[in-house]
């Protein structure tokens, strides 16, 4: 009878499990095949002993490295720099013999149950295909330079160039497109689009109104160019939002393609591209949130520096727009719903307010020791919104209240028209100031307590017009042509007027300009000039008198307007060249689905990433889109909605298409879905 040594072998290295669950010990019997002398032996188990030496040999092969080739030295031999103590890669003891107090590490399977581990950017969108590091190179080839040793020659900086391009071709298309817009918006417009809050920034309009944050870039800026130096630099800071959305979304691990589309609206909504040829600090408060977003989400985990970094940022945002101060909510919630332990918790949550706080009353400080007031902005007040809501037939004030309260007629003008304009009925020059001030708070005191469904109701009616199949004029609305492109240099008398060349007076042009305006654009205040000398009328004080003068001329000097490019524009924009409502609506609800998966308590590591990151757009979103909404409205107002809420609407989408991937079976084991434990 023959029988194989391995099975004696294995059985004095088998080690006892316990001494209540010991099984006595059963070794298989061998049979000789008749007929065959000296061939094999076959066992009762039905293998023989070559198919166990054959398996055994697998094993060991598996657990020592690939066949040198034939010029290698001898396998005992080590390498010189080898510690003494290395084990040696002849020795097939380490292989086979486990340590006693330590076992074999079990190979994972891919129906395991333990957390899924979020891939890479590049793996997540196509993984590719490398080459076996252990794959032994054919007789008489020259084995590939090993990617982690940096040996072999280096591709030159423009094949690197090229490979990149190829590999992200759906991006760099679709920043070429913006690119040309944008170079098409500059040489339509010279020096750039100058609007009526421009004059607070370049002149010093209505102080107080806003924070000087813009006032400052804007000065840094002018000092070494003009107007059309801040309108590039603006350009590109939109083509920079676009990259950055871009980036932060691959690292989150969305496909290459969602990623690209994802920037489509940045760079080719003509609304934005508008608001970029345009002297206002909204860009700027863009590229700083998408700034402050992209430090948040840089990592899976918001550690102490990077929660600190974030919260500077994000504080920066209300140095140039009041709104940004609310923006430390969603920063605050997204820390919190990363979690990671209560410590990490804990020191994250308290660095990033305690940078937003500093920032946020170091600015205040300046401002008090600047102007005597500290505050980011002097506060808007809800006047606007209070009277075009109110129903003053039903509305039980006082008699002298009454009569300042708008008609019906009136209040079509809107929120901004009630509060801004000197023909409103709430500043009618009849009254001392003390006196009106305190019935216009009789009024909107009573307008809260009698008919806050109203007013409740007409913030609602704002909040959803965002989601408009189209973009179209609207009664109570700030005009829309405002932050569309015109055939020709728009114009707003008193306060942004374009005389005709030759000899002129700053201030006759603009009284002309003016009565102008009243005739043909009562409500818009938009007029549409084909270019000439820029006379701009500056208010100190609200309400207060026009002082014309000539656009300074360091800021670029007078209106010009390339007529074809102007009109190409203007057709783009309103034959379909801007982000759909429908679109938004499904945006918004995709980033509400995707940030409620972070409810369930387990999770796929990659799912969680992209919920993460979904929350953090969509609770931006909201909040900057909708707080302005209780003023007033404005289409202004809404172009955050491109940086914010489609990022968060793809990342909804690529949250749940991964919560339902991981659900499926793999290999007929059920998948599991577990949260990962905190770093």
């Amino acid at each position: 009878m023959v029988t194989s040594p391995s099975v004696f072998q294995g059985a004095r290295n088998a080690a006892p499990c316990s001494q209540e669950n010991r099984r006595p010990a059963r070794v298989p019997t061998a049979v000789a095949v008749p007929g065959a002398p000296g061939g094999p032996a076959t066992f009762v188990g039905g293998m023989t002993g070559p198919n166990i030496a054959t398996r055994v040999g697998a094993a060991f092969a598996r657990r020592r490295p690939a066949s040198p080739p034939p010029d290698a030295p001898p396998e005992d031999a080590q390498p010189e720099d080898t510690p003494p103590d290395a084990p040696n890669p002849a020795d097939p003891r380490p292989a086979t013999e486990p340590s006693a107090t330590e076992p074999p590490a079990a190979a994972p399977s891919a129906s395991s149950g333990g957390p899924s581990v979020a891939p890479a950017p590049d793996t997540a969108l196509a993984p590719d295909t490398a080459p076996d590091p252990d794959a032994t190179p054919a007789p008489g080839t020259t084995p590939a330079p090993s990617a982690t040793t940096g040996a072999g020659p280096r591709r030159p900086p423009l094949a690197r160039a090229l490979a990149g391009l190829r590999r992200h071709w759906l991006a760099a298309a679709l920043l070429a497109a913006g690119l040309v817009l944008r170079a098409l918006a500059v040489a339509a417009y010279h020096p750039a689009l100058i609007y009526v809050d421009t004059l607070k920034y370049l002149y010093g309009a209505s102080p107080g109104s806003e924070p000087f944050g813009y006032t400052v870039a804007l000065k840094i800026v002018l000092a070494v160019g003009d107007l059309g130096a801040v309108a590039v630099l603006q350009h590109l800071l939109g083509l920079a939002m676009a990259v950055t959305v871009y980036v932060v979304l691959l690292r989150r691990g969305v496909p290459r393609w969602a990623a690209a589309l994802t920037t489509a609206p940045v760079l080719l909504d003509a609304y934005q591209v508008q608001m970029e040829q345009t002297i206002m600090p909204d860009v700027l408060f863009e590229a700083i949130v998408v700034a402050g977003l992209a430090v948040l989400l840089w990592r899976p985990v918001v550690t102490v520096p990077f929660a600190t970094a974030g919260g500077l940022v994000l504080a920066a945002s209300a140095t140039v727009m009041q709104l940004g101060v609310i923006l430390v909510a969603p920063a605050l919630i997204y820390v919190l719903a990363v979690g990671g332990g209560w410590r990490r918790v804990l020191s994250g949550s308290v660095a990033l307010v305690l940078a937003f706080g500093v920032l946020i009353l170091g600015y205040c400080g300046a401002s008090y020791a600047r102007d005597g007031h500290f505050w980011l902005a002097r506060h808007q007040t809800l006047t606007g919104r209070l009277m075009a809501a109110a129903d003053c037939a039903t509305l039980q004030v006082p008699p002298a209240a009454k009569r300042l309260c708008p008609t019906p007629a009136q209040q079509a003008l809107g929120p901004d028209w009630l509060e801004h304009s000197g023909q409103s009925p709430l500043f009618t020059p009849s009254l001392p100031r003390n006196v009106k001030r305190g019935l216009i708070n009789d009024l909107t005191t009573a307008v809260l307590g009698q008919q806050e469904l109203r007013v409740l109701g007409s913030i609602a009616r704002d909040s959803v017009r965002l989601f408009a199949l189209t973009r179209e004029e609207t009664a109570g609305v700030t005009p829309l042509g405002r932050w569309q492109f015109q055939a020709g240099y728009p114009a707003y008398p008193p306060w942004v007027n374009v005389c005709a060349a030759g000899s002129y007076s700053p201030q006759n042009c603009m009284l002309a300009q003016q009565a102008v305006q009243k005739r043909v654009a009562p409500v818009s205040d938009l007029l549409v000039r084909p270019g000439g000398p820029i006379v701009v009328g500056v208010q100190r004080q609200a309400f207060g008198a026009f002082h014309a003068s000539t656009l300074r001329p360091g800021y670029g000097g007078p209106a010009q307007v390339d007529l074809p490019l102007a009109k190409f524009l203007r057709a783009y924009q309103l034959d379909g060249g801007y982000t759909p409502g429908p679109l938004l609506v499904l945006c918004t609800l995709a980033g509400l689905a995707g940030s409620l998966v972070l409810l369930r308590r387990r999770l796929p590591a990659r799912t969680r990433l992209l919920g993460l990151a979904c929350l953090l757009f969509t609770g931006t979103a909201i909040f900057v889109l909708f707080a302005p909404d209780v003023y007033q409205y404005s289409w202004r107002y809404e172009l955050p909605a491109v940086i914010t809420l489609v990022p968060a609407g793809v990342l909804g989408a690529a949250t749940l298409l991964s919560l339902r991937g991981a659900g499926r079976p793999s290999h007929g084991a059920p998948a599991t879905a577990e949260q990962p434990p905190p770093e």
